[in-house]
């Protein structure tokens, strides 16, 4: 089977040409009108696509041939000889996404319009230096690809998200919070394993992607995404596209102090009252249980950490005017408390308070994104640099 890396080379000679383009261009018409879709007949994809009957038919014919449609079969139902229907091949190919986060790899694998297959969950340790970490995330693959029976040559394309902002290289050299990390190149390490594209990104840009796509702001072109935890960070979509920034920091406006989004999460993590034997990661979801009962100190450092996070989303909401604001990280659990406190911060900071909103994705949201951004690159390819040779010629 051709991987995605192959979509370069469509086997087209430079004779008759003419007819050749025009015999992809319907292919890549039909495969458009058939993807995320029912299966459907030579007709309807003939009505979807502006081609003729015969000639949408004689296209299905070699698509299904070189492996890229399947023909479904009737189910019985019907009364009478049924048209035969077919779909897209989506288990043509396979992408994985990758969040390598501060306490664990996650890995996704999905097929050709998005659907997860399998997920493989790795936990690691906060200090793990970067050659223990990039060990997790081989280990986690490998457990993911053997769980499915998949060799890393059926793989077309691969996302990896990471913390800190990603520079042209693949790199977080600005700065990142994973020990060492700065140094390594992700890419690079899985090009040793995968031919396919490898593709680095922000985790807070990633799900910002994931909640457009499957998540809490699906409606919206215009997007903000906070990231609310032990740490701070925002991703940001305009008009339905990712922003990157120059050197792929953009949303990063943590960085300014004076926004306080830097010790924001100081109140959370030294509330009074917390128990000195309850393990770090816990006295978050600790605090937040107390301010539902009521508890003073709890209510207080929930009240300073949200003033203080409505500090840098005032700024991005006046600068970006977002339809939505989307609140994800460990925080948006307990959303309920934060969200409606925020509204009142930024109506009293902003001049026009956009719908905030949970997410809706938890902690899959990352690699969801990763995702996302995988069959974006492929479908960069396929659409535009044409379909590949036969997937059955080497399968």
């Amino acid at each position: 089977m051709k991987r995605k890396g192959e979509f370069g080379v469509t086997g087209t000679a430079a004779s008759g040409a003419d007819v050749s383009t025009l015999r992809e261009l319907n292919s890549i018409s039909i495969v458009r009108a058939m993807r995320g879709q029912p299966p459907a007949t030579v007709t309807e994809l003939a009505s979807r696509t502006g081609l003729s009957r015969p000639g949408a038919d004689v296209v299905v014919r070699g698509l299904v041939t070189d492996g890229w449609v399947k023909i479904v079969e009737p189910d019985g139902s019907s009364v009478g000889r049924p048209a035969r229907r077919y779909r897209f091949n989506a288990d043509a190919g396979h992408v994985l996404g990758v969040d390598v986060g501060g306490h664990k790899i996650l890995v996704l694998l999905a097929d050709l319009e998005g659907q997860v297959v399998h997920s493989h969950r790795l936990p690691v340790e906060p200090d793990a230096d970067p050659g223990a970490r990039l060990k997790a995330v081989d280990t986690a693959i490998s457990q993911c690809l053997a769980a499915v029976k998949m060799r890393p040559e059926q793989i077309w394309a691969v996302t990896v998200g990471v913390t800190g902002p990603v520079d042209a290289t693949g790199r977080t050299t600005l700065f990142t919070p994973l020990p060492g990390w700065a140094s390594v190149s992700p890419a690079e390490h899985l090009a040793a394993r995968f031919s396919c594209p490898i593709l680095v990104e922000n985790d807070c840009k990633l799900a910002a992607v994931a909640e457009r796509w499957k998540g809490a702001a699906q409606d919206a072109d215009d997007i903000v995404y906070i990231l609310a935890g032990m740490r701070t960070g925002a991703g940001l979509i305009l008009d339905g596209t990712l922003r990157r920034g120059h050197g792929g920091a953009a949303g990063e406006i943590g960085a300014l102090k004076a926004v306080r989004w830097l010790s924001a999460p100081s109140h959370i993590e030294n509330c009074p009252g917390v128990p000195a034997d309850i393990h770090p990661d816990d006295k978050a979801a600790w605090v937040f249980n107390q301010a539902r009962e009521g508890d003073r100190d709890a209510k207080t450092a929930l009240r300073r950490y949200v003033k203080d996070l409505a500090v840098g989303a005032a700024a991005l909401v006046l600068t970006l005017d977002p339809q939505v604001v989307v609140l994800g990280g460990g925080y948006s659990r307990s959303a309920d408390l934060i969200i409606d406190p925020l509204a009142q911060e930024l109506g009293r900071l902003c001049l026009r308070v956009p719908e905030i909103r949970a997410s809706s994705l938890g902690a899959d949201s990352v690699a969801l994104g990763a995702l996302r951004v995988a069959l974006d690159q492929i479908d960069a390819q396929l659409f535009t640099d044409g379909m590949p040779a036969p997937l059955t010629a080497s399968s």
